[in-house]
Formats: structure tokens, C-alpha cells, sequence
């Protein structure tokens, strides 16, 4: 949370948009109006809000990019006011989800009462089919939530103000009467969360598969195949097989039907062709920890990276290497952990690494088939 004096706000929403009524004002241009009218509010005699837009954020860090550096401005907010007018936001694969989406969810992971929703008049259709996806998603994450929304905002600039200025003022009283608890944090009796916390264990670990392979089927280059998907990783391709563990990592009933799958690397040799791995991507219904991940593999020697997205974890031996996503607890919060995996590699360079891991892998593993076939 936010160690201001004063309470900041985040004004999350689309920012080149027009918004409908005469002569189409620019979102951008609206919230820079906001941004000047909620600061000029005064609470006996002091200022007491601070706002921030993207359009006036001052320069970032050289190892922040634009969309962590967003999602640390809502996690360190007092209040988010979401401005939706359907329109997820950018991304940057079609499997993705829309950075306008991704605020709103850290937001609510974050504390539910802090988060305000406007809606707006619907944005124009558009013809980018990955962005229709994204959109249509977000919108059916808004509606799974029972988030504070008013109704639809007519078409005047006037009447859109004065409702973030009431959503503001909600805000900050119910906030108040809470005492700033952030008692929403990761809910799972809401939406679809509480959808998939309805399936049983084989239902739920086979929705999380689906998800995940369905992300990484839309990435860029991607091939689907019989045991996984085919993903170029630093321009080499590489076969990630996805598994999920559908309750908390503890749960033995949970994590047995998984097994121990870099066992049966083997049996996947014939889809190694020129491709590397694999890597197993698991994802995790609830938290998990670096002894969990570990234990899995076998020993503790090995190299254990915590993120945000959840736990990578790489032997330097037998090149196995596995990928933990943590709170894959409905279709937005796995899709967004898929990502930020993808985007940490990128970011930090071990997509390298990870590639070259995953060509050893598959010179091991085809190796390990050629005796078993022997031996047959």
C-alpha cells in the first residue's frame, strides 16, 4: 500500500479511446481533467489526494517495463478507479490478456475495497480477432465479479466526473470504516474462481491444462502437439508439457495424478525432432513453495528462482527444468501467470539458458529412449 500522506489514487483505463458524445473527447484527455479536479479536493483546508495517470508518470527505471511498473502503481494505490469501456488494453502475444484487465485483477488480489468500477459506453468493434479474444475476456471477468459498479455513464464528459468523483468518495469512506483491511485478497468464493472451486480435483486440474496450453497455444510461432505445445523460446523451439495441481500443493490427492513427469520424459522422445525439452509447466491452484518444488525434482541442488508468477526451478545436471505458477485460481489469474513467466524470461535473459537447458534435455531424454527400446 501507498506510504503518501496524502491517499493516491490510480485512474486505470484505455488512454488513446474516444469517449462517445459531440466531437469524441479523448480518454486520455479526461483523465488528465480528473487527475486535476480529485487533487484540487480538499479535506478541512489540506490537499489530501494524489493521482496518478501514465500520462504524467515520471521516468521509469531501466528494470522496470511499462507493464510491471502499472501493476506496482495499483498494488501501491489507496484507491483504483477503473474506467471500463470493454476495451482490455494492449498486450503483447494474442494468448494474452489485456493490461487494462491485468489492473483490474491486481487490484482486487490486492484489496477488493480499494477498487472502483466505471463503466462506460462500449468501444467500437474492432477487426484484430487476438484483441476481440482479449476484450471479450475482460468483459467476461468484469461480469463474473461482483465488483462496485454503477450504471453505464451517459455520453457527457460532466456526468462521467462527477460519477468517479462519487466512486472516490465511496471509496475512501468505506476504506475508512474497514480500517484499510485488504480483506478481498485472492478470493475464491466469487466468479470463476468459485466456478472452477465447484469442479472436482480431475475437473479442475483438467480446466487449469486447458487454459495453460491454450495461452501458449496463441503465443507467436507456437505449435500445438500430441504431448504439449511447441514454443520458440530464444528462437529455439521448445516442447513445454503442462500438468496442473487442482488444491494446495500439500493436498496428496492433489499432487499424485501429477507424479513425478520428468520420469516419463522418455516416452516423449519421438516429438524431440529438432525441438528441445521438455519443460514441464505446472500449474498451481494455490501457493507454492521452493521446498515443494524441490521436493518434485528430487533434490535441493538445483536452481530455484521465486517470482512473482511462482517458482522456476532448473537442474544443471540432467537439464530438467520446471516451472511452478502459482494461484491459478480462474482463467484470468492463469493466463496472467503464463505471461509474466514468458515475460520474465525475456526480461531477465534466462530465456538463454532455459533454451539451451532444454536442447541438452532432449539430446538426455532421447538417449534414455534409444536404451529403453534396446533393452525391449
Amino acid at each position: 500500500m501507498a506510504t503518501s500522506r496524502k491517499l493516491r489514487v490510480m485512474i486505470s483505463s484505455r488512454c488513446v479511446d474516444l469517449f462517445p458524445g459531440p466531437g469524441g473527447t479523448p480518454l486520455t484527455d479526461i483523465r488528465r481533467e480528473l487527475k486535476k479536479s480529485i487533487e484540487a479536493e480538499k479535506l478541512f483546508g489540506a490537499k489530501a489526494f494524489e493521482v496518478w495517470i501514465n500520462e504524467g508518470a515520471e521516468a521509469l527505471d531501466h528494470i522496470e517495463n511499462s507493464w510491471d511498473a502499472c501493476l506496482k502503481q495499483v498494488r501501491d494505490c489507496d484507491v483504483l478507479i477503473v474506467l471500463f469501456n470493454g476495451h482490455a488494453g494492449w498486450a503483447k502475444e494474442a494468448g494474452d490478456i489485456g493490461i487494462c484487465h491485468a489492473e483490474y485483477i491486481e487490484g482486487l488480489n490486492t484489496s477488493r475495497s480499494k477498487v472502483r468500477l466505471i463503466e462506460l459506453p462500449t468501444c467500437a468493434a474492432t477487426s484484430d480477432v487476438a484483441q476481440t479474444d482479449r476484450n471479450n475476456r475482460f468483459k467476461s471477468f468484469k461480469q463474473s465479479e461482483s465488483a462496485f459498479r454503477g450504471g453505464i455513464v451517459p455520453q457527457d464528459v460532466p456526468t462521467l466526473v462527477k460519477e468517479v468523483h462519487k466512486a472516490l468518495v465511496d471509496a475512501v469512506l468505506a476504506q475508512a470504516r474497514e480500517g484499510g483491511k485488504g480483506t478481498g485478497t485472492l478470493r475464491s468464493d466469487l466468479g470463476a474462481a468459485l466456478e472452477w472451486n465447484r469442479l472436482d480435483f480431475a475437473g479442475r486440474r483438467e480446466v487449469m491444462r486447458h487454459v495453460v496450453g491454450d495461452a501458449l497455444g496463441q503465443r507467436t510461432g507456437a505449435q500445438t502437439a500430441v504431448v504439449g505445445v511447441v514454443l520458440p523460446i530464444d528462437h529455439k523451439p521448445t516442447l513445454i508439457k503442462v500438468d496442473a495441481v487442482p488444491a494446495a500443493f500439500t493436498i496428496a490427492a492433489a499432487r499424485e495424478p501429477m507424479g513425478r513427469p520428468h520420469l516419463q520424459d522418455h516416452l516423449s522422445a519421438h516429438a524431440l525432432q529438432k525441438v528441445g525439452g521438455p519443460v514441464h509447466l505446472i500449474a498451481c491452484h494455490r501457493s507454492v513453495t521452493e521446498n515443494q518444488a524441490t521436493n518434485l525434482l528430487g533434490f535441493p541442488d538445483a536452481t530455484v528462482v521465486s517470482s512473482p508468477f511462482g517458482i522456476y526451478v532448473a537442474d544443471e545436471i540432467q537439464k530438467m527444468q520446471f516451472v511452478f505458477l502459482a494461484n491459478c485460481r480462474d482463467p484470468s489469474q492463469t493466463r496472467h501467470a503464463v505471461q509474466r513467466f514468458l515475460d520474465w524470461l525475456e526480461q531477465s535473459g534466462e530465456g538463454k539458458y532455459l533454451a539451451e537447458r532444454a536442447q541438452a534435455r532432449a539430446r538426455i531424454v532421447k538417449a534414455i529412449a534409444q536404451e529403453q527400446r534396446q533393452k525391449a
